[in-house]
């Protein structure tokens, strides 16, 4: 299941692209948040912690528990309240384009002129706005778009009457209310780092490489994305391109990132088995035979890029992989399970030898191999040099093209 957690100046609707994508294969759920669009507009309630529960609420009250989340704007301060009050129960998480109150640069951020927004609310503000929202949040949709074009028309004047509804900018306002608290609360949060892994995505004429910078104080594997020639609204101005990145983060390969030494390289890496995050669902990538149920993580490089890499596959009890090649020179230690692999154009189970925990083997280039696993899964860890491919003897066993594959 994947969470949608909306921003500011807009509601749960700005995420139609992004919906209309991912709910071909996963059931995508898109709230608005407290006082926003069509949700009720409490008098209280709108620091971020107390939000995170009510997605929670909602998440749970539709018989889900474990889930993808991807926010932005506003929703990147709700979503990262909900990973760390429930980091169990996140398996990804995308944040965009926007800063989380607390986290640092947060006290430079403060001081730029651009968001004085931040700081505009209360009963005077109310009745500046009231009868005249579309003029003010022009102002913050201008100011934050790098397409005068974006959002257009025609969207910014639904988003603008959603807003001025009975009630909607004082809900609205007390988003930047809660300010205050919640840089309290996430002072808190930060001193236990998110493990999930994260996207940081950054409009390149806004927030850009920063939102990175800012996640890694939080979270310990963060992906760093800047979606060139956009401004704050992403879904607005670079919609193909920024659903696209959110779907290869979230059904790619899990990449593991590790904090290194204090002081240390960037490319020193410690991990422990516990440190080994496989996803809930398989996600077989480059490099992996193709099979619908592997899950797969990337430790190191690329496997789609010229480089060394490195990854570790989980292979479901009860496989069999027919036979096939790689293009790279490849070797594999076994790490759990019994794995029995042969070599040849058609698959044989004559030709398979049994390898315990421990064992190596090899995968040389272009060279035909093929692999079944019995009563246990089984993980494997290969490391070759990209980029890599996986090509089969008979075209009609690849299981990338069933329709069943993932």
């Amino acid at each position: 299941m994947v969470l949608l957690i909306h921003g500011y100046a807009e509601n749960s609707d700005s995420w139609a692209p992004l919906a209309a994508d991912l709910m071909k294969d996963h059931t995508v759920v898109v709230p608005d948040l407290r006082g926003i669009g069509r949700s009720s507009k409490p008098a209280d309630g709108y620091d971020k912690k107390t939000q995170a529960k009510d997605m929670r609420a909602v998440v749970t009250s539709l018989g889900f528990d474990k889930t993808f989340v991807v926010a932005h704007d506003i929703g990147n301060m709700v979503a990262y309240a909900y990973a760390a009050i429930y980091p169990d129960k996140v398996e990804r998480l995308v944040v965009m384009d926007a800063p989380i109150p607390g986290i640092e640069p947060w006290s430079e951020i403060l001081q730029n002129p651009g968001v004085w927004h931040f700081n505009f609310h209360g009963p005077d503000a109310e009745r500046l706005v009231a009868g005249r929202e579309r003029i003010y949040f022009d102002r913050i949709w201008n100011d934050f778009t790098a397409d005068p074009g974006k959002p257009d028309e025609e969207t910014r004047n639904f988003f603008a009457a959603t807003y001025a509804q009975p009630g909607g900018m004082r809900a609205g306002f007390a988003q930047f209310t809660a300010f205050s608290q919640d840089a309290k609360d996430n002072k808190v949060f930060e001193q236990t780092k998110l493990t999930m892994p994260v996207m940081a995505v950054g409009g390149e004429k806004s927030f850009g490489p920063l939102q990175a910078v800012i996640m890694r104080h939080v979270a310990t594997n963060v992906d760093e994305e800047v979606v060139a020639g956009s401004g704050h609204w992403l879904m607005e101005e670079k919609p193909d391109y920024t659903v696209a990145l959110i779907r290869k983060f979230l059904d790619g390969p899990v990449v593991a990132h590790s904090a290194g030494s204090a002081g240390g390289d960037s490319n020193e890496e410690r991990l422990t088995p516990t440190e080994y995050k496989f996803p809930g669902v398989g996600n077989p990538g480059t490099g992996s035979s193709g099979v619908g149920g592997i899950q797969t993580i990337v430790l190191k490089g690329n496997p789609d890029q010229a480089g060394v890499y490195t990854i570790m596959l989980r292979v479901p009890a009860h496989t069999q992989i027919a036979a096939h090649s790689h293009r790279d020179d490849r070797v594999a230690t076994v790490i759990s399970g019994t794995w029995h692999i042969g070599y040849g154009d058609k698959f044989d189970e004559v030709g398979l030898k049994a390898l315990p925990p421990g064992s190596f083997y090899t995968e040389p280039p272009s060279r035909n191999h093929f692999a079944a696993t019995g009563d246990e899964p089984v993980v494997v860890q290969i490391t070759g040099f990209g980029p890599s491919s996986t090509e089969y003897v008979d075209a009609k066993q690849d299981p990338r093209k069933s329709p069943s594959s993932k």
